[in-house]
């Protein structure tokens, strides 16, 4: 079974950052200064553990001028298949909607494209044409206000 949980302490975050790292930097050829921003400090993160504690996903969310943006979601490429993505995607809408400020705001997400029927799950939609982000393609997906 997949657990979820907040990230608490540093140690946490150094297993996210090392996740991020494997999955966007390594797998994916994102570069370094993209993969890590400005916002770490202020998003929520999260951590996937399998059944034995070994982290094997992770996602953040946060506040920005158009809403609430859910993104960084990253599984390991060895816990694919196991449903880490559907774990995340569940536990990040389940701590959004806990927080009184989020209540009316739109959720958005920019999708990749092998990610996109995991969030049409949860009632995401594809808003626009497919774009480009760091050689990646994407759809921008939204779903109205966290109620």
């Amino acid at each position: 079974m997949i657990t979820v949980t907040t990230v608490e302490t540093k140690e946490e975050l150094k297993q996210v950052f090392s996740i991020r790292e494997q999955v966007f930097v390594i797998e994916q050829k994102v570069a370094p200064d993209e993969e890590y921003d400005e916002y770490e400090d202020e998003s929520t993160h999260f951590i996937a553990k399998e059944d034995d504690g070994a982290p094997c996903g992770t996602a953040r969310w946060r506040f920005t001028d158009k809403g609430i943006k859910l993104e960084r979601f990253a599984v390991l490429k060895s816990a694919r298949g196991k449903g880490v993505g559907k774990a995340l995607v569940g536990a990040v809408l389940e701590n959004i909607y806990q927080h009184p400020e989020a209540k009316g705001k739109k959720l958005y997400l920019h999708a990749q494209l092998k990610a996109v029927d995991l969030y049409e799950g949860f009632g995401f939609e594809k808003v626009g044409e497919q774009f480009e982000e760091c050689n990646i393609m994407h759809y921008q997906m939204e779903l109205e206000s966290a109620s």
